[in-house]
């Protein structure tokens, strides 16, 4: 897979968190400041993807997120460390 279709598989995943009512607002608030970050074709794909981590990293702890969420979350830090060790 590209890094361009990893974005947008990460793009995805967000308008998906974004759009679940059941997610509290400031999950959703990061979410969208994540997808913001991805967009901006003014840095490094790298620098995106590790600036997008470690806002993900602030809410993965957070006790108000539904599991469902959770496991999404992963999985895009997961994909975002893959962009940003560059494999």
């Amino acid at each position: 897979m590209s890094i361009k279709e990893t974005v947008e598989e990460c793009s995805a995943i967000l308008d998906n968190i974004l759009n679940d009512t059941s997610v509290p607002r400031n999950i959703r608030r990061a979410a969208d400041d994540v997808k913001g970050i991805l967009s901006n074709q003014e840095e490094s794909i790298s620098f995106r993807a590790a600036t997008s981590l470690n806002i993900l990293n602030k809410i993965t702890n957070d006790p108000n997120m539904p599991l469902h969420t959770r496991t999404l979350v992963w999985n895009l830090a997961s994909q975002l460390e893959m962009i940003a060790v560059g494999e």
